[in-house]
């Protein structure tokens, strides 16, 4: 049975040299002395923009770990904000300046795409989709579908490129190194994920500018909740069968939050989560991480998390 009590759903630190802190859905990010940035990743679960009641035990080492491990994994191709990680659910670097777009990079057409695509639409963020095709079909190219970012509770929101340089969002000059690092993070991404027996379908990607002006990849990287992922084997015959894809993402949540009568619309409640669907959530969220890295989770000690974490960001900070 899932112990909720062992989760981390909320901090309240006080490091030295704190300035402030910015609560995400997810992270949890501790402003030191305008020069770095702690972030925890909690165990909050959020699904279509709204968070859900109860963590999921290990989520937030979970995320915390897969993405570190594919910074390293790309910090040959693109430099990224990261300088150490103190405890398993506790990344440190450098601060940035965000830019207030997400970065989306769609292989498939799946999820959000595929939405539209249904709805008649045959384009998203001012990029064309072609004509004839099915969800979780490959696009012939990838396509970069930026969203701007929305503050707290609500959506993200799709944009052009056109709009983004328009509306004077980003500059051209740096939006063209955007979409440079985008599309080289996502073929490394889809590499690694070959060699694991996955697919990476789409993803999205963060970046900000650190204080001498360098434009690096901040926040989450290939983890699934900011990618998805289908298992290659039998990808294919899934789809000439017109079957859905076997997929390591989120999207197991979001069905069931669908099939519960919640999309995060007005007045819909959130629907009630037994102890052992939370379980199964965090089985299926330890599945991903040993699929993703091909490594073997190791869970870290949970019985005092919020001291844990406080010790190890203390000791590092010293």
């Amino acid at each position: 049975m899932a112990n909720t009590d062992n989760t981390i759903i909320d901090t309240n630190f006080n490091f030295p040299g704190q300035k402030n802190v910015y609560k995400g859905k997810v992270r949890e990010v501790y402003n030191i002395n305008d020069e770095q940035l702690v972030m925890i990743a909690t165990d909050r679960l959020s699904a279509f923009d709204v968070v859900m009641p109860k963590g999921i035990p290990y989520k937030g080492q979970i995320l915390n770990q897969i993405a570190t491990k594919m910074m390293a994994a790309t910090e040959d191709l693109v430099p990224n904000w990261l300088t150490a990680t103190p405890d398993p659910n506790v990344a440190v670097g450098h601060l940035c300046e965000p830019f207030k777009v997400e970065m989306v990079i769609r292989g498939y057409m799946s999820g959000h795409a595929a939405r539209e695509y249904k709805a008649g639409k045959r384009l998203l963020c001012g990029v064309p989709m072609p004509e004839g095709m099915k969800e979780n079909d490959r696009f012939p190219e990838p396509i970069i579908t930026p969203a701007t970012k929305a503050e707290m509770g609500d959506h993200d929101e799709d944009i052009s490129r056109e709009d983004i340089l328009k509306r004077g969002i980003v500059s051209e000059a740096d939006y063209l190194v955007l979409e440079d690092y985008t599309r080289k993070l996502f073929k490394r991404g889809t590499e690694i994920a070959a060699a694991r027996g996955l697919i990476l379908v789409d993803t999205k990607y963060e970046f900000g500018k650190t204080k001498d002006g360098k434009i690096v990849l901040i926040d989450e990287i290939h983890t699934p909740d900011s990618s998805r992922y289908f298992y290659a084997e039998g990808y294919q015959e899934r789809q000439d069968n017109g079957e859905a894809q076997k997929q390591l993402s989120k999207e197991f949540v979001r069905q069931w939050l669908i099939s519960n009568n919640f999309q995060g619309l007005e007045g819909q409640t959130v629907p009630e989560m037994s102890d052992e669907y939370i379980a199964s959530v965090s089985e299926r969220y330890i599945e991903l991480y040993e699929n993703i890295t091909g490594e073997t989770f190791v869970k870290a000690d949970v019985s005092n998390i919020q001291e844990r974490i406080e010790n190890n960001v203390l000791n590092y900070l010293k």
